[in-house]
């Protein structure tokens, strides 16, 4: 099946308001990533997109509540519980940022997504990130 280039264009343009100087832009980008997600599917997301975001956590304090807020939502867009530690990195990152409530939201989120992640990957994946939080 071939792809629409039409339908693709509404994606590139979110994932070029990712890297946009403007604010705003990267924060309707942000509010959108479910969106992105779903178009590139749960490897690419994993693969692509997650790393991409973890690299992007130097940035506004608005920019990464929003995006902690939104990986709090994301483990379905990676491919649900199984692969739910792909989300701790980004937000291990943001749990270091200044602002108080910007790492309030990275902690909160970071527990919703604990809770749903099979136990034996608690122990390999989340107690290390946590520690790790901890020496920061």
């Amino acid at each position: 099946m071939a792809t629409d280039d039409s339908s693709i264009y509404p994606i590139m343009v979110l994932i070029d308001e990712l890297k946009n100087d403007d604010v705003q832009l990267r924060l309707n980008s942000i509010r959108r990533l479910s969106t992105i997600a779903v178009a590139l599917g749960y490897e690419r997301t994993r693969n692509e997109l997650i790393p991409f975001l973890t690299d992007t956590t130097d940035d506004e304090d608005e920019v990464l509540l929003a995006l902690a807020e939104e990986l709090g939502k994301f483990v379905e867009y990676v491919g649900g519980p199984e692969y739910a530690y792909v989300l701790l990195q980004p937000l291990e990152a943001i749990c270091s940022a200044e602002e108080t409530g910007v790492r309030d939201k990275a902690v909160e989120s970071l527990v919703t997504i604990a809770g749903q992640m099979p136990p034996e990957h608690l122990m390999e994946h989340f107690v290390v990130y946590v520690k790790a939080i901890g020496y920061q």
